[in-house]
């Protein structure tokens, strides 16, 4: 296992539920602080990590990727100390039934969680996709400990193991979107040795998954001249048109709509071409779902751009990603950072 899959597999292995990713930010630092002159945290608790730019008062450039996932949160405990719960983002409660949990309480509290089984179950039951409200968590203890150990509005994550697959892909829960974290800590591994003129802030953004408020904040107090949102979209896989998805293992999805400014778009595939990069381009019709709207719209409007990673089973806790993509928007972002001057920031300013 390479360094940079190791550091993914820490972090997809991490627990860090929106709004409450202590643990995750821990990770983040450790990993970004080595590559960074400075690390601060804002009120809200996004983690911006600065690497200063050879020029004084040079352009001031933001990416973002969210370091938060989706979870569970317990909403009551019955007498007998099964525990009901709802979502915290957005969970397809169709791939809930079976998952092994941690619950995190008064302590770290291992799970399952079960459903009234088939073989009792009516024939009208049986054709019907178990809903949340059918399940519950069983920690397997007497209902007074758990009465003990548990509070209503503790969050759960599911507990799963990541695992490198064949063909340089790799596969676990929250990869979105730690993935892009990844990304980040790629393009400044890459920039470790290159000079650059531009301030460049990575900043690891928190309650993404519940409404982008992590980037609204960040980038009102950053005020970049530029930013670029890291983020997964649609992998193809059996069912899914080629028109929402992309392919694993071709490279960044330079994303394309009314959330990107079209000079950024066309910059970041010039150079992708230039330095013979794989690219993709991901239309989009809607600026929503990523931070790229937040950062877009905030103050004044930041020109934006949106880089993806090619990722299969979102949100559920296969998820899916090809490590050559990750490489290769890092390489991407880097060489974007390496050729930002002045001039092409002032552009920015007409279409």
């Amino acid at each position: 296992m390479n360094d940079n899959v190791e550091i993914l597999k820490q972090l997809s292995e991490t627990n860090g539920v929106s709004g409450h990713e202590k643990n995750i930010t821990t990770q983040v630092e450790d990993i970004l602080k080595e590559y960074t002159d400075e690390i601060k945290y804002d009120n809200l608790g996004n983690l911006i990590a600065c690497k200063k730019g050879s020029e004084q008062d040079g352009p001031k450039v933001m990416f973002a990727a969210h370091m938060d996932e989706i979870g569970l949160m317990i909403s009551d405990i019955e007498d007998e100390g099964f525990l009901r719960f709802t979502s915290v983002g957005g969970v397809d409660q169709r791939t809930l039934v079976g998952q092994e949990v941690t619950v995190l309480g008064q302590e770290e509290l291992q799970g399952i969680i079960g459903a009234k089984p088939p073989h009792v179950q009516s024939a009208n039951e049986r054709r019907k996709a178990y809903k949340m409200d059918d399940m519950y968590i069983d920690l397997g203890l007497e209902a007074e400990e758990v009465k003990e150990k548990v509070r209503i509005g503790d969050v759960v994550t599911v507990k799963r193991e990541f695992e490198e697959l064949k063909n340089n892909r790799v596969t676990g829960k929250a990869l979105d979107d730690r993935a892009g974290i990844l990304v980040m800590l790629t393009a400044l591994q890459e920039l470790k040795n290159i000079d650059h003129k531009a301030d460049l802030y990575t900043v690891a953004t928190v309650q993404e998954e519940v409404g982008v408020r992590g980037a609204t904040t960040s980038t009102y107090g950053i005020v970049p001249d530029i930013g670029i949102a890291i983020d997964v979209c649609h992998g193809t896989m059996p069912g899914v048109s080629s028109e929402d998805a992309a392919e694993l293992g071709g490279g960044s999805a330079i994303g394309f709509g009314p959330h990107v400014h079209p000079k950024m778009f066309s910059k970041l595939k010039d150079i992708a071409e230039k330095n013979e990069i794989k690219y993709q381009v991901e239309p989009s019709h809607t600026p929503r779902g990523t931070d790229a709207f937040a950062i877009q719209v905030t103050r004044a409007g930041i020109p934006t751009a949106l880089i993806s990673i090619p990722l299969r089973y979102m949100h559920t806790s296969v998820e899916t990603i090809s490590m050559k993509d990750i490489k290769r928007s890092g390489k991407l972002l880097a060489r974007f950072i390496r050729e930002l001057n002045d001039e092409f920031v002032e552009g920015l300013q007409c279409f």
